[in-house]
């Protein structure tokens, strides 16, 4: 249900909803690979860490830049055998959108069409870099969002 009293920006009840990706590019990307050429002779995988987050910014009243994060690291023991560091953003035009979808669309939706291509990138670099393609498992935004909800909700009780 819509505030009417309160409607976002350019928010039109008689027009249809509209959520588009305008644009989408690699923000920022760092690979670095601290421990060649040594790791090409080490036995044994190394125990890979990956960590995911999104954010997203107003540019305007219809438009938001939303960013995926993928931090990668591999490690060999206690050392770094590599690392990977993607920013990769999306523009994404939202018009005629009920402000209570706004935040899951961009949060959830926007970087779940974000991810195919930043996986890729990520399977890229590390192959470039001399690694076996990391191939990142999908990633449930629906369950990462419902946690960064709860966890804001808890936050606000304390």
């Amino acid at each position: 249900m819509t505030d009417t009293a309160n409607p976002p920006p350019g928010f039109d009840p008689n027009a249809a909803p509209h959520f588009g990706l305008s644009a989408q590019y690699t923000k920022d990307l760092s690979f670095e690979h601290p421990m060649a050429p040594r790791t090409f002779s080490m036995q044994g995988a190394p125990q890979i860490s990956v960590n995911v987050g999104t954010s997203a910014e107003r540019v305007n009243d219809t438009l938001f830049e939303v960013t995926l994060r993928i931090l990668c690291e591999a490690k060999h023991g206690e050392e770094v055998a590599f690392l990977v560091d993607l920013h990769y953003a999306g523009l994404f035009t939202l018009a005629n959108i009920p402000a209570e979808h706004v935040e899951p669309l961009l949060l959830v939706e926007a970087p779940r069409l974000l991810f195919p291509f930043a996986r890729r990138i990520v399977a890229d670099a590390t192959r470039d870099g001399g690694m076996p393609p990391l191939m990142l498992d999908p990633i449930d935004f629906m369950q990462q969002f419902q946690r960064s909800k709860q966890a804001e909700g808890q936050a606000g009780n304390a």
